[in-house]
């Protein structure tokens, strides 16, 4: 039953090559400079080039993104104290937080982009509206022991 093998079985193994990697330049690469912005848990991965388009966050237009009144004014700041309106456009990839870090997340990392490409200019104003820095408030963790929310206190008894 039990048998000795005495083939032995060789197989043809190919040697492995790499395939070439297809690089095509294209002639109208568009150059932009690339920020990251926070604000509460949300961060804002930002890319500003030069246009007039309208700006793409998470593939949306901005204007369908944020749809709250008021909300064209926060995220548009960093261009009207530039005097930059018109001149660069941005596309965004935010996560995390809510509506409102999401927005100072697309600020800080706007602004951040717009003092890297022209720092002479563009730094003092963005830093005296304090865009450049960020905002290091964060939600306050909730404590062991205690009742839900992070300084709620347990009942304590009458007497």
């Amino acid at each position: 039953m039990a048998q000795k093998l005495t083939k032995k079985v060789t197989a043809k193994v190919k040697p492995v090559t790499k395939p070439k990697a297809v690089v095509a330049a294209s002639p109208k690469a568009k150059k932009y400079t690339q920020a990251i912005g926070r604000r509460r848990s949300a961060t804002a991965k930002a890319r500003v080039f030069e246009g007039k388009q309208e700006m793409i966050i998470n593939d949306k237009p901005i204007s369908e993104y944020f749809r709250q009144p008021g909300m064209a004014a926060i995220y548009l700041r960093p261009y009207i104290l530039t005097d930059t309106l018109g001149k660069y456009t941005a596309t965004v990839k935010v996560t995390g937080s809510g509506v409102m870090g999401q927005v100072g997340a697309v600020v800080h990392a706007v602004s951040r982009a717009l003092a890297e490409i022209n720092p002479e200019t563009f730094r003092k104003p963005l830093r005296d509206a304090s865009l450049i820095t960020r905002d290091p408030r964060m939600k306050e963790t909730r404590k062991v022991g205690q009742a839900g929310k992070a300084r709620k206190k347990k009942q304590s008894p009458k007497r």
